[in-house]
């Protein structure tokens, strides 16, 4: 019975278990210089240029969409998944 417990909780933790590696926290650097771009090329020069009607917003669609998600869901291959793949 003890024995079934110990299992259960196990595998709860492990699919619970969410690290965030430096690779993680680089994107999120990579993200952030990103949107502070995009907000630089929106003030600059009057409405209709193109840094503020093309530039600023795909910036910012890279960095809050694409680049965010991307270093959130980011995992790294584990050492027991290398030594798999290398069979």
């Amino acid at each position: 019975m003890k024995k079934r417990i110990e299992k259960k909780t196990k595998a709860r933790q492990k699919a619970v278990a969410f690290t965030l590696t430096s690779r993680n926290y680089q994107l999120f650097g990579i993200s952030i210089l990103v949107i502070i771009l995009g907000y630089i090329a929106l003030s600059k020069g009057p409405a209709n240029s193109f840094w503020s009607l093309t530039l600023a917003p795909i910036l910012l669609v890279i960095g809050y969409c694409v680049i965010v998600p991307i270093a959130i869901i980011y995992r790294g291959k584990n050492k027991q998944e290398l030594s798999q793949s290398g069979d």
